[in-house]
């Protein structure tokens, strides 16, 4: 496990580095009431994280969507079925080098949340509200998934395949599902599909590599997949003659706040 934190602290550090350099160069070019837009959305997260949270988890049917999985993973995990699918990949391994490697750092929640934030920023610097809101939602599903399945990995404890600590869930999965989900929601099947499909091989490649079993990935699924979705349909911006009627909010020198209508052509 210490290899591969190695190995994703290098590419975050790397992008990092890489991201600060494009805007220092373009700083120029960055408006001036940028930094207050980015300084108000941080205010108001946390309000709107707990209020996303509550939505997700008071919800019955939610609850018994994750309850259901919950009881089919620990019979999957307490029965054969988990060791039947380890040794199959044992056996039959599909991935391996780089390919391993990238998945595994292009599936993990630190790649996913650095993606959010240069979407953010993108989208705050050209003005546009309707995608800056959308990489908002992102954020707020990822940090929620984020955090339940870190809990539930403290308390669960479980070994993984390779005997590694921490099986159950996969934060891959759940991370991946999560902004499948998200971006389903935001732009329709024909983003969602090649999303659930990338998140399926991401979670493909955990089970292959021995680093979780199935039933880490089947409640991490379930998971991401709760958590972007109710997030997402939280946030749905209403219409006015084809136009997203979204919150406005003025910069620093010219403060104000209302609304504003957006439509892509």
């Amino acid at each position: 496990m210490l290899k591969w934190i190695s190995k994703l602290l290098g590419v975050w550090i790397a992008a990092t580095t890489a991201a600060a350099g494009a805007a220092q160069t373009d700083a120029n070019s960055v408006p001036a009431g940028w930094y207050g837009t980015a300084k108000a959305d941080l205010d108001v997260f946390p309000d709107r994280l707990l209020a996303d949270a509550k939505a997700t988890f008071f919800n019955g049917d939610n609850l018994a969507l994750l309850g259901w999985a919950g009881l089919a993973s620990y019979a999957m995990n307490d029965g054969p079925i988990d060791d039947d699918v380890a040794e199959h990949f044992e056996e039959h391994s599909t991935f391996g080098g780089f390919d391993e490697d990238a998945l595994f750092v292009l599936g993990s929640p630190g790649a996913h949340f650095l993606g959010t934030g240069l979407w953010y920023i993108l989208e705050a610097r050209d003005h546009d509200d309707a995608g800056r809101q959308r990489a908002v939602t992102m954020l707020s599903a990822l940090t929620i998934t984020g955090v339940v399945t870190g809990g539930l990995k403290a308390i669960r404890h479980n070994d993984q395949p390779d005997g590694e600590a921490w099986a159950w869930p996969s934060g891959h999965t759940a991370s991946s599902v999560a902004v499948a989900s998200v971006l389903h929601e935001f732009y329709g099947l024909k983003v969602g599909l090649p999303a659930y499909a990338a998140a399926g091989v991401v979670a493909w490649r955990m089970m292959d590599e021995g680093d979780h079993w199935a039933s880490d990935v089947l409640f991490g699924a379930t998971l991401g997949w709760v958590v972007g979705h109710s997030v997402a349909r939280r946030h749905g911006n209403p219409e006015i003659a084809g136009f997203e009627v979204l919150p406005y909010t003025g910069s620093r020198e010219t403060p104000a706040v209302g609304i504003s209508l957006s439509r892509r052509f």
